[in-house]
C-alpha cells in the first residue's frame, strides 16, 4: 500500500491495518489532510510483521479482520510494546469496555472524528460519533 506524507508539519506517524481498499486509502487521505504521515497495509499479519517499536505513534486498527482479528493484532502488538497507541476504526459498536490505552471510532468517520481521535489521549473509552 502506498504511504502517504504530511502535506505540512510535524505529525504522527500512523499505521492504518484496514481489509476495506476504497477504506483504507480514504483513510490515509484524510490523514495526510490532517498533516500525518501514513501508511497502510491489508491484513493484521502483515501489520504485525511491519510494525516494530518507535517507528509508529498510532496504529489504527479494523476489528473484523479476516485470519488475525484487529483485537488480536492490538493484544499482541500491546504486548510487545505496551506504550503503542491503539485506535480501533470499526463499523462494530463498541464494546462495554475497552482495552487500557485503546480507543474506538466508529465507522464511518469524518476527517473531524479522526481529527478528535488523534488528538485526545486514550482512555479506554469509545470516541464521540462524529460523521
Amino acid at each position: 500500500m502506498p504511504d502517504s506524507a504530511p502535506s505540512s508539519g510535524s505529525g504522527l506517524r500512523v499505521l492504518v491495518v484496514e481489509d476495506d481498499p476504497d477504506v483504507l486509502q480514504t483513510t490515509l487521505e484524510m490523514l495526510r489532510l490532517l498533516g500525518h504521515w501514513a501508511t497502510g497495509v491489508s491484513s493484521a499479519e502483515t501489520a504485525r510483521d511491519r510494525y516494530f517499536d518507535g517507528a509508529f505513534d498510532v496504529v489504527m486498527i479494523d476489528v473484523g479482520l479476516p485470519a488475525l482479528s484487529g483485537m488480536d493484532l492490538a493484544q499482541e502488538l500491546g504486548q510487545r510494546n505496551a506504550a503503542v497507541r491503539i485506535i480501533f476504526a470499526t463499523g462494530q459498536a463498541a464494546p462495554r469496555e475497552l482495552p487500557p490505552g485503546t480507543q474506538w471510532l466508529r465507522k464511518p468517520f469524518g476527517v473531524d472524528a479522526l481529527a478528535d481521535a488523534l488528538a485526545t489521549p486514550p482512555s479506554g473509552s469509545p470516541m464521540p460519533d462524529r460523521r
